[in-house]
């Protein structure tokens, strides 16, 4: 096996980037972050592989401008698998790619087995890989060889699989299928920041009351800031489960927040002060949020036979026909359409006609191939399906 190095020199990242301009072909493309130590979601490794060029693992930190690379490659198609989990973090550095091919996603669409990279690579190319790192912590320097070793293979092989699939999809008709995916991929918007990101706290529909609500909101807001001052995952200093704990014990003193066997992680004792005097903002504050938060977010299906009868008989009358449309292409349903598309034309139908379902679909953001394969069919079985409770005990009896 091949020793790899990682460039953090800024003339070998020159070097590199010339050998990579000289070569033709598509370009593979990864990304190694530190998900769960780092606050940021910053790339801790870019690792690029071409054809007649070789692999290259790049140093983000130590490098900063990463324009020569763009300037190199950003020609070519690049080649990923799960696109959009790189994209954001290769968009901070102002690499954009001007297409893609997501190995990832043709598996998907093509409906084969398993949709990892080792499954990936196992059924195009007969290839073993051994996905011993993925977990690991990205932003430790120097990286271990192991390391250097199974990050170029996340590379090393994606041209010769995305050659594979692009065949495969050739046969199977779906290279026009694939191509509208691929680019839906590349311009999806980020999601906007939350309105009260502190709520995400798991376990806070336990909290009672607007002032132990502000507690929570001090608490999350005192835990991020501190998390994104020295860049270490807000979880790994006090998780959420202690935070929460400490919420519910509601503590009358620092000692005794101290002495909360539940409250513990990294920074639990070392930054007490900190915690403490979160903790009394919230119960000083005359800035109280609400208790409930007005959401556009559908009830769960399961609750819409009392909340929504018609809309309940609609979603089981269309969902089944869905579901047969994407074994018959192969398929898994999401990646036909998205469930939560389905679910918001059922609860609140436009025109029970293809074009209007079609045209709320695509205001929902799907595709011209995901409605030409399921807007005629989700028309028809809302209008030919059960439209009250009765009739659907009828049809049942």
């Amino acid at each position: 096996m091949a020793e790899y190095s990682v460039i953090g020199d800024r003339t070998e990242f020159e070097d590199a980037c010339r050998i990579l301009a000289s070569a033709d072909g598509p370009v593979a493309v990864d990304v190694e972050r530190a998900s769960g130590f780092r606050y940021s979601q910053r790339a801790y490794l870019v690792q690029v592989f071409r054809r007649d060029a070789g692999v290259f693992l790049f140093d983000p930190p130590a490098l900063g401008d990463f324009a020569p690379l763009q300037d190199a490659i950003g020609d070519a198609e690049w080649v990923f698998h799960a696109a959009s989990q790189d994209l954001p973090s290769l968009r901070e550095l102002s690499l954009v790619p001007p297409a893609i091919f997501d190995t990832e996603l043709a598996s998907r669409l093509l409906g084969n087995d398993g949709f990892g990279l080792a499954a990936v690579v196992e059924h195009a190319l007969g290839i073993s890989l051994a996905k011993a790192h993925s977990a690991a912590d990205w932003s430790t320097r120097p990286l271990p060889g192991p390391w250097l070793e199974y990050a170029a293979l996340d590379v090393l092989h994606l041209i010769d699989v995305r050659d594979v699939l692009a065949g495969e999809l050739t046969e199977a008709d779906k290279t026009e299928i694939a191509r509208q995916e691929f680019e839906a991929t590349l311009a999806r918007a980020p999601k906007p920041p939350r309105e009260e990101p502190w709520r995400r706290l798991s376990g806070l529909h336990r909290v009672r009351g607007a002032r132990q609500l502000a507690i929570a909101r001090e608490l999350w807001t005192a835990r991020e800031e501190y998390a994104q001052q020295i860049d270490v995952s807000p979880g790994r200093l006090v998780p959420d489960r202690s935070l929460l704990a400490a919420i519910l014990a509601a503590p009358q003193s620092k000692a005794a927040l101290a002495g909360l066997k539940e409250f513990n992680g990294r920074a639990s004792r070392t930054q007490l002060d900190r915690w403490w005097a979160a903790i009394e903002r919230g119960r000083s504050t005359e800035q109280l949020p609400r208790e409930r938060v007005p959401s556009d977010a559908l009830p769960p299906p399961r609750a819409w036979a009392d909340r929504n009868p018609e809309a309940d008989l609609r979603l089981k009358a269309a969902r089944p026909v869905v579901e047969a449309t994407a074994e018959d292409l192969h398929m898994p349903t999401e990646n036909l359409l998205t469930p939560e598309y389905l679910r918001r034309v059922a609860w609140q139908p436009p025109a029970l006609t293809a074009d209007a379902i079609g045209a709320s679909l695509a205001e929902l953001g799907a595709r011209p191939w995901q409605i030409a394969h399921t807007a005629q069919k989700i028309a028809t079985a809302f209008e030919e399906g059960p439209q009250t409770a009765s009739d659907a005990v009828e049809a049942a009896s």
